[in-house]
């Protein structure tokens, strides 16, 4: 399908709602319907566009008139901002999600964002990315119910299954699968078409959670950001990951820093992706893995991010 703005039909009654170009917060989400029944996964980085994809929703199918159940696959803002638009819903994730949930409101992205300005290069950084994006007065709606491990749901008739596969991307990773229509919705445990960013790591578990995916055998993947993919784009995603491990642990073993390492390493085919400065945050997640107690706060990833795109 092209890559376009907007709802994607995948299978019969299920949708993705995707948002090019996929890059920083412009995340995707899903719409999953059983007779009148509707589960939503994801909400979207802000109000007005998480308004505008439940609009979206409602003019395409009544099911979506009042949505059932939320899920939302991970803490980041651009998938769960919006669900103080659907409080009344039951919102569901894993405890871990739920969890970090709190320590990343959206109060705390604004104030970031006036902090801007004092911040140098790295407040540029985050007022050019961040900059579509109104935080302002956004609620922190939190899950209603979570779980671990694994949670078995009907949408109507349509068996859907939310697997746990973090800490991966952040502490709390979880995928939606829908069995009968081999489809699954990732979370950012894909990204396609754009570098990933560990956050919470290790990254042997998104190698795992990679290889997860790919046992469910599923024909349609709806990645966290980018366009609609097929599970080749999850064993590139694993071979990424074990490409930047080998080439990290060389330079880790060299002495070098992880900006340096960053800096040295030939990304060859993976080049091409958007948005190579996450690359550098990654290094840090893999010095962390090997034992180095270099920083993993958002603000000083941030930071090394700014550096490395000038």
């Amino acid at each position: 399908m092209a890559y376009r703005k907007g709802l994607h039909e995948v299978a019969d009654g299920v949708w993705a709602y995707l948002q090019p170009d996929g890059g920083w917060g412009w995340s995707n989400a899903g719409l999953v319907t059983g007779g009148d029944s509707s589960l939503l996964v994801d909400t979207l980085f802000d109000l007005r566009l998480t308004a505008e994809m439940l609009e979206s929703m409602r003019r395409t199918t009544p099911a979506a008139e009042r949505i059932a159940t939320v899920v939302n696959t991970h803490a980041n803002g651009d998938h769960c901002y919006g669900n103080a638009l659907v409080a009344e819903s039951e919102i569901i994730s894993s405890a871990r999600c739920a969890a970090e949930m709190e320590h990343l409101p959206p109060a705390a992205m604004a104030a970031m964002l006036d902090a801007a300005p004092t911040l140098g290069p790295t407040g540029d950084f985050l007022a050019l990315i961040f900059a579509p994006f109104s935080f302002e007065d956004v609620p922190l709606t939190l899950p209603s119910r979570t779980f671990e491990g694994r949670l078995d749901l009907r949408v109507g008739d349509r068996p859907v299954s939310l697997v746990e596969v973090g800490p991966a991307h952040t502490a709390g990773d979880v995928i939606v699968h829908l069995p009968e229509e081999g489809i699954v919705f990732t979370g950012d445990i894909l990204f396609h078409g754009g570098h990933p960013i560990v956050w919470a790591g290790p990254v042997a578990n998104w190698v795992t959670a990679c290889e997860r995916i790919m046992e469910l055998r599923p024909t349609v993947l709806v990645p966290g950001h980018g366009p609609l993919a097929t599970p080749a784009a999850v064993a590139e995603l694993k071979g990424y990951f074990e490409f930047l491990a080998t080439e990290t642990r060389l330079r880790f073993d060299g002495g070098m820093s992880p900006m340096e390492a960053a800096r040295d390493i030939d990304l060859g085919p993976y080049s091409s992706w958007s948005e190579p400065e996450r690359v550098v945050a990654n290094v840090h997640a893999l010095y962390r893995d090997f034992g180095s107690p270099v920083p993993g706060d958002a603000l000083t990833l941030m930071a090394e991010m700014a550096n490395l795109a000038e």
